[in-house]
């Protein structure tokens, strides 16, 4: 590849964390302002332009140097320096694409990671001085590709010369035939058209634009104290026989509301004993800069089961989940990748590890012959990719399909 063109957002830096930390900095109503239209744009109730639009509304009069401090408070990929010093070494150019960041912070992120061009959208000024308007080919619609056909006429390339790493749906009109497409920590627009997908460390990019296989590595101690704590869930059915399944919900929810604020404070440096050394040492490279969701939704998929479904049909699906997704996740990690077809996210040995794990937590409960059929269910939500995180996916519909069987 002769060039490499990134996201910037939830690959380089964590995903939203500029936006949070204008609303923390500036006052509470502009957080509550980045708060509704981030609600509102991750709904698909508002266009990304027009979330922009109105949150920037918001900052009529702020100097454009105060923005700029703003955004050295977020962080950068600890790797990120190292891949693009490689990159470099191996004669590519790098460009950086946003379109949820002004041209001005992109551009800056640029010149210190060693990139040719950062382009993002453009903040409408006098002197010096935000108006609230916003503009740029970044929010139209196939903007992001309309830059790039411009950086590839001024390198005289192809897009065949090309390789796009993203995350998310902002990117889709990147991810052309001819390119090679890297998927990093996807949602499932981006998972269903990349050529590759990476999570973990970004020196696995690096594998992954030159088109070479991805490495096999031992599970690192952060991921196995998070398999086990997800594998331990499979304790909830027991928990509720002794205590009851509101008090556990209860529990459940508390623990939480526990977490999330541990996460806040996190991202402002701070700890909360105990559950911010626990989120420490089991987050994985990328988690840990950025607001760590994936326990919430663990926890909300759970308590979605007890509270609509009754035991034994909660219980084996809740097993089944637990035990059956930590399954997946180890084995398709240590053994040899083959990535399943229809998303490179997952592995065929993965899903068969996770159907006999998830088999066996469920015949705890259930009549095997039905604990066969939760768990061919649960691994194939498992292996699909879905616009709604797994863990509040997987154990709601293996109960849908349990309750109409037993």
């Amino acid at each position: 590849m002769k060039l490499v063109i990134f996201d910037v957002e939830g690959v380089l830096i964590p995903k939203n964390r500029f936006l949070f930390e204008i609303g923390k900095n500036h006052s509470a109503a502009q957080m509550l302002r980045v708060l509704l239209f981030g609600f509102l744009y991750g709904l698909h109730a508002v266009s990304l332009k027009s979330a922009l639009k109105h949150i920037f509304a918001g900052l009529r009069g702020v100097k454009l140097d105060w923005l700029l401090t703003v955004a050295e408070k977020v962080p950068i990929a600890s790797d990120a320096g190292e891949l693009f010093c490689q990159l470099k070494a191996q004669g590519c150019k790098v460009a950086l694409i946003s379109s949820g960041i002004p041209t001005a912070i992109v551009s800056h992120l640029a010149a210190k990671l060693g990139a040719e061009y950062g382009f993002g959208f453009d903040l409408v000024l006098n002197d010096g001085v935000l108006t609230g308007e916003i503009r740029g080919d970044v929010i139209e619609r196939n903007g992001k590709l309309h830059l790039l056909s411009k950086i590839l006429a001024t390198e005289k390339l192809s897009l065949s010369d090309c390789a796009v790493v993203a995350d998310d749906r902002n990117n889709v009109a990147l991810f052309v035939r001819e390119t090679r497409k890297v998927a990093y920590n996807p949602d499932f627009r981006i998972l269903i058209k990349a050529d590759t997908v990476v999570t973990g460390k970004l020196q696995k990019i690096l594998l992954a634009v030159n088109g070479q296989p991805p490495q096999h590595a031992l599970l690192t101690r952060n991921d196995v104290l998070r398999e086990i704590i997800h594998a331990s869930g499979v304790s909830v059915p027991l928990l509720c026989s002794l205590i009851g399944v509101n008090a556990v919900i209860l529990l459940i929810g508390a623990v939480s509301a526990v977490y999330a604020a541990s996460e806040l404070l996190r991202m402002e440096k701070k700890n909360l004993p105990l559950i911010s050394a626990i989120t420490r040492h089991a987050a994985s490279h990328t988690e840990l800069y950025e607001f760590t969701a994936a326990p919430l939704y663990f926890a909300t998929g759970i308590m979605l089961t007890l509270l609509f479904f009754k035991a034994p049909v909660s219980s084996a699906a809740i097993a089944i989940f637990t035990l059956g997704d930590s399954a997946a996740s180890i084995f398709g990690s240590m053994l040899p990748r083959k990535p399943l077809p229809f998303n490179k996210g997952k592995t065929l040995v993965g899903s068969i590890a996770g159907f006999i794990f998830a088999f066996a937590a469920g015949a705890f409960f259930v009549p095997p012959p039905i604990a066969l059929v939760g768990a061919a269910a649960a691994m194939t939500i498992e292996s699909l990719p879905l616009p709604v995180n797994d863990n509040v996916v997987m154990p709601v519909c293996t109960a849908v399909i349990l309750a109409f069987i037993i």
